[in-house]
């Protein structure tokens, strides 16, 4: 298969389009003090906008062309069962894994050329990932989950 330079220059748009938005999301961790932070987030959109890219290229004319997008939602899911630890206090890192997840859907949406759709994720991602550390919002969440303690962890329970 040989492209055309404009074509791979189109091609090479999408990729750093991807990588654009996946660093938004990624300095929005960063800015939290997340370990997975600009870099990763990054990586996932890249890697996600290159699978998206090579099915779209290769296994067009194919009704394969779904399998490497459904291995990229796979293996997404278990980096994100990695970023998951539960110990005493809790599971931590489910919010990380669930915007690592919808990451690599924005770096799918961008290799398919779905602009408008990858940024409308990125915008939402980062109004879940930001909301919930506004002042109100924040305490309204605290109160619910006290409220929501499991009988065992209470006193007398």
């Amino acid at each position: 298969m040989e492209l055309t330079m404009q074509t791979q220059f189109d091609l090479g748009l999408r990729l750093l389009v991807a990588v654009v938005l996946g660093s938004l999301i990624g300095l929005e961790r960063e800015r939290r003090g997340h370990a997975a932070g600009l870099g990763t987030f990054a990586l996932v959109t890249l890697g996600a906008c290159v699978f998206s890219l090579v099915s779209d290229l290769v296994f067009s004319a194919s009704s394969d062309n779904t399998r490497i997008a459904s291995g990229v939602v796979e293996g997404i899911s278990f980096l994100g069962a990695g970023v998951i630890i539960h110990g005493r206090g809790g599971v931590s890192g489910l919010t990380t894994a669930a915007a690592l997840w919808a990451t690599a859907a924005v770096g799918m949406l961008v290799g398919y050329g779905l602009y408008v759709l990858a940024v409308m994720t990125t915008v939402a991602v980062l109004l879940i990932l930001v909301i919930r550390h506004i002042g109100p919002i924040a305490q309204t969440l605290d109160e619910i989950r006290d409220d929501d303690e499991p009988i065992a962890a209470r006193p007398g329970g």
